[in-house]
């Protein structure tokens, strides 16, 4: 079940929210305004979020660029009742993703709520993997999510956050395969896939270097000839 977040100070918005989003198989959570919203954003590890454009403290468009700027990728739909092409220009620069007029249809929200989601599924999976909680151990290797930190032999790995994300996303699918273009569209986001063409081969460099007793020959992050790369499901 996907959630969907609501940042608008209007209650009566978020009461309509709730009940259109639960009626459709979503998980709903609100806030009224930027500092709580973000807050929440943090906590609840939302797949996509409705913001308003007219919020108290700070507008939408700013928060919406603060959210870009601490790296989340999540699908942003902002929600105005002006229809004004200026005002659509910002929210696209500021990394918007869509654009609702109120008052809106319900179906039509819906409708692109779930295009979305289907759009950026992949994005939405690997943001997931690297925001869980807990951790997967695989042999002496130990992923732990909450903490972006892996161990070896119980003795932290000293990841960088683009080698953790790495890590993280393979161990959440373990024994899966995925190509360098998979990982590397995960991680930097679609359409960066060029700009970083050889960058996986890199990086499985360096995490082999901190994380294999044999770099040379490994046993947790194994490469699949011609294909990509893939983390190990069991230890033979």
């Amino acid at each position: 079940m996907y959630k969907v977040m609501l940042i608008d100070d209007e209650e009566s918005l978020h009461m309509a929210i709730e009940k259109l989003l639960t009626k459709n198989g979503y998980e709903y959570c609100g806030a009224t305004d930027a500092e709580s919203g973000m807050e929440m954003l943090a906590a609840e590890k939302p797949d996509l979020l409705l913001l308003d454009v007219m919020l108290p403290g700070m507008n939408g468009f700013d928060l919406c660029t603060r959210i870009r700027a601490e790296g989340r990728r999540i699908p942003i739909i902002f929600l105005s009742a002006k229809n004004d092409i200026v005002d659509k220009s910002i929210g696209f620069r500021a990394g918007g993703d869509d654009y609702v007029t109120k008052p809106f249809d319900a179906t039509e929200l819906i409708l692109r709520i779930e295009a979305h989601i289907r759009r950026r599924k992949d994005t939405i999976d690997f943001a997931r993997c690297t925001t869980r909680d807990g951790s997967v151990t695989i042999g002496d290797l130990e992923v732990r999510f909450d903490e972006y930190q892996v161990l070896v032999h119980g003795v932290p790995a000293n990841l960088t956050t683009k080698e953790f994300e790495i890590v993280a996303f393979l161990a959440t699918h373990p024994g899966k395969v995925f190509t360098r273009g998979q990982i590397q569209e995960y991680i930097w986001g679609e359409g960066e896939v060029d700009a970083h063409s050889n960058s996986i081969t890199v990086f499985v460099r360096k995490i082999r270097e901190k994380i294999e007793e044999n770099p040379s020959e490994p046993k947790y992050l194994l490469t699949v000839q011609r294909v990509g790369y893939k983390m190990a499901d069991t230890l033979g």
